[in-house]
């Protein structure tokens, strides 16, 4: 058995001899001639067998072949010529016919090719089908396929597997397909938070994701993450995000105190960069981008940074406390390498909220920078004013209340999409219009591949099954003058107006 495993492992064919009462295993070299009842060749793969001749470079006599010199592929053809010889009564060969994720067929290694080919020419079978379609039986990839359990179907008299617990599986295929059921029959009951105590961090964090907030904070389910393999090739170009996460670095290096020479050695010392040439122009371009990001966020940020706790009652007796971090003097100065969007000042908003009400007596403003719309586009800077406290407090206690009613179910609510019907609803377009538009970009947007929203609503999801709901009084935002139809819109006025109102967007 230890030899067999070093065999597989190592990528050599395997030969099994079967005996009356014993079973020998091996490679094809030991024993290849003596003959045996039953003999099963496995791996015969196309790409391992025969071995490959590649050329060693301290190998002076394979780089000028002469005739009679070794030929492994050569020796490895005449193996299985005397493997097949050596069989009495059976012969089993075995090989990989399909990629075992995707299901697509692949060939045998080419000797096993040219024998069956062989077998085509010189034998004829009833009906005109080719002759090898009676010798090569293609077995299904999962065990609980309905042809391991059928009569006669894989070469054997009778079923070819005995496995019940597949049987079961098998058959329970069978059955009448059911449409997949809703995530929830009914919305789970309030969530009760610890001590009447809202957490500021968990707040922010559902609002920007609420899907993410309700799977991950209520029912403790993740999603699945692939395991990507080490890379150690030396790239021209990088993914997008990595480029994302050397400027990312960058600017909060930059932001730290450090100086550009010591940011750039840093990033070099990493080793994500490419090789020469390639990775100065990469950095350059980084640097051109993220440069101007800090030198317009950097009015903004006078004097040293200090933190804030916040405390603040809310209407429904309970508290919302945290900490608020990168505060200028009034200013809660926020500088990203990321391009400016709907997430990072929804997080500005909620932060700036939280300090107006637990300390009224400043006058609080809140400053976002982030890169422009497109590649080359100057940066953009959102300046948000922070309302009384009184409706500090108020727009606070909607934001807990769209929590409280997210942890409960999954509220359709994709912050992107969300933002861009609020904005335009806020500047009095069309419900109807927006809804459209929405309904055509949504394939192509990044939010309709999401992996929480895809767990959600499927991968093949389309916008009515976001926005399909229709809106009730408990969705709508108190005071508008215009109320909407679908809960989607309903949810999303309720969020980003108070934010738009109090909001002034420019280019620097």
């Amino acid at each position: 058995v230890r030899a067999l495993l070093a065999d597989r492992l190592q990528g050599r064919p395997t030969r099994a001899n079967f005996r009356t009462g014993n079973l020998t295993m091996c490679s094809m070299v030991p024993m290849r001639s003596v003959p045996h009842r039953v003999i099963c060749l496995l791996g015969l793969d196309d790409g391992v067998f025969p071995r490959t001749a590649g050329t060693d470079g301290d190998d002076v006599l394979a780089r000028d072949p002469l005739v009679g010199e070794r030929d492994r592929r050569s020796e490895d053809r005449q193996l299985l010529l005397d493997a097949m010889l050596a069989a009495e009564e059976h012969l089993v060969v075995l090989y990989t016919g399909a990629d075992e994720r995707t299901g697509a067929e692949r060939p045998p290694a080419v000797p096993l090719g040219e024998i069956l080919d062989v077998v085509d020419a010189t034998v004829r079978s009833p009906g005109g089908r080719p002759a090898h379609q009676h010798v090569v039986i293609r077995h299904p990839l999962q065990p609980f396929d309905a042809r391991n359990f059928e009569h006669a179907v894989l070469g054997a008299a009778g079923p070819f597997s005995h496995d019940r617990g597949a049987l079961a599986g098998a058959e329970a295929a069978t059955r009448p397909r059911r449409p997949v059921p809703p995530l929830l029959a009914s919305p789970l009951p309030p969530m009760a938070d610890h001590d009447g105590l809202v957490p500021l961090d968990r707040l922010v964090r559902f609002l920007e994701h609420p899907v993410r907030g309700f799977l991950s904070q209520r029912l403790g389910i993740g999603v699945p993450e692939e395991d990507e393999p080490l890379d150690d090739a030396l790239h021209a170009e990088l993914p997008p995000l990595d480029e994302w996460a050397i400027g990312n670095r960058w600017l909060e290096g930059r932001l730290a105190g450090a100086d550009p020479v010591t940011a750039q050695r840093a990033e070099w010392l990493r080793g994500t960069l490419p090789p020469g040439a390639l990775g100065n122009a990469l950095l350059e371009q980084i640097v051109a981008e993220a440069e101007p990001v800090l030198a317009v966020g950097e009015p903004d940020r006078v004097g040293e940074g200090h933190s804030y706790d916040v405390s603040v009652p809310l209407p429904d007796g309970r508290v919302l406390a945290g900490t608020v971090n990168s505060v200028h003097a009034d200013t809660l100065a926020r500088t990203v390498y990321s391009r400016l969007g709907a997430k990072h000042r929804l997080r500005a908003w909620v932060l700036l909220l939280a300090l107006a009400a637990s300390h009224p007596d400043r006058g609080w403003r809140a400053t976002t920078v982030g890169r422009g719309a497109k590649r080359g586009k100057p940066p953009q800077r959102s300046l948000l004013a922070a309302p009384p406290r009184d409706d500090a407090v108020a727009v606070l206690g909607t934001l807990v209340d769209l929590r409280d009613r997210g942890l409960c179910e999954p509220l359709p609510l994709p912050l992107d999409a969300a933002h861009s019907y609020a904005h335009s609803r806020h500047l009095h377009d069309h419900e109807h219009a927006v809804l459209d538009e929405l309904t055509k970009k949504w394939p192509e947007a990044f939010e309709a591949k999401d992996d929480w929203h895809v767990r959600l609503w499927g991968a093949q999801s389309s916008f009515a099954d976001v926005s399909a709901a229709r809106a009730g009084d408990a969705d709508q935002r108190h005071g508008a003058t215009e109320r909407e139809t679908a809960r989607f819109g309903a949810l999303a006025c309720r969020l980003w107006w108070p934010l738009l109102d109090a909001e002034t967007l420019e280019s620097a």
